[in-house]
């Protein structure tokens, strides 16, 4: 079992969003997601978050909320617990990513990118403001066969 954290940074109605496309053996590959990472030893959250934010973009967030934490279930990974952030300041300047390419994406074009289903199903209750959530999602291979929204 693995933690990470995923960051969804806003600025003028855009999330920073990650095109995965550099990194050898990605599971995320082609995907468009958030940024963020797997826990270090004795990390909290928040310190993932802040130091996967800076390693991936530059930034140094001075604003930023758990929204969510999100369980994956898979017949071919492990099993994943992900702590899901937005942040809404933050200080730098953006640099190029190791893991792919970081693009500034209106919020009404995020569900035209090639995303995993169960981020979609993630990304709307986050982007609505609905307060605390968890989700759980199961896949097989690539394909989402279940999933389970809870809203606090």
């Amino acid at each position: 079992m693995k933690n990470t954290t995923l960051c969804y940074i806003e600025k003028d109605n855009q999330y920073l969003m990650l095109h995965r496309t550099k990194k050898e053996h990605d599971l995320n590959e082609g995907k468009w997601i958030g940024v963020g990472g797997k826990f270090e030893k004795d990390e909290t959250p928040e310190e993932c978050l802040l130091r996967e934010v800076k390693e991936e973009t530059g930034l140094t967030l001075i604003s930023y909320q758990l929204r969510a934490v999100i369980t994956f279930l898979s017949d071919e990974w492990e099993t994943q617990y992900m702590y899901l952030f937005t942040a809404n300041q933050f200080e730098g300047e953006l640099k190029e990513c190791d893991e792919g390419e970081l693009k500034w994406v209106d919020k009404s074009r995020i569900f035209q990118l090639n995303l995993w289903e169960g981020d979609e199903i993630f990304l709307r209750p986050m982007m609505e403001n609905k307060g605390f959530f968890t989700l759980k999602v199961v896949y097989k291979g690539d394909k989402l066969m279940e999933s389970v929204l809870k809203k606090y």
